[in-house]
């Protein structure tokens, strides 16, 4: 069966991505294989003090959203961020599908695909209506 909605939680650990339709849902989580970590920056060094994103988890969240019409991304902090960078540059076509990032603390599975439901059921209704042929 096919999904045409995604939601995407993602914070710099993991990613848990819900793929839905109106009568089916499935979920997967995506762990980081090495995740960010706080860096100080300390006097006198050279660099920003951020560590280099691990890509491969970028691409595996990018990998899951196969098959979906349109995806929203919400977490906290600044991994979203580093996502929507990541897909703007090198999946402009994935990028194009995203309808709305949004912040959003640590919500239970239940809580995230309710407020998946709600965003794409308000995103649905204002969408022109195909005239009738």
């Amino acid at each position: 069966m096919t999904h045409s909605h995604a939601i995407v939680w993602m914070d710099t650990k993991e990613a848990r991505i819900f793929r839905f339709n109106a009568v089916d849902v499935e979920r997967e989580t995506i762990k980081a294989h090495n995740p960010f970590r706080q860096v100080h920056h300390k006097a006198g060094v050279i660099g920003s003090g951020h560590m280099a994103l691990d890509l491969s988890f970028l691409d595996h969240i990018i990998d899951a959203l196969r098959g979906t019409t349109e995806w929203l991304l919400v977490g906290p902090a600044q991994a979203k961020l580093e996502l929507v960078r990541h897909v703007e540059k090198t999946m402009p076509w994935v990028h194009a599908k995203l309808v709305g990032v949004e912040p959003m603390d640590h919500p239970t599975d239940g809580e995230l695909l309710s407020q998946a439901r709600r965003a794409f059921k308000a995103i649905d209704r204002m969408q022109p209506v195909p005239p009738a042929g």
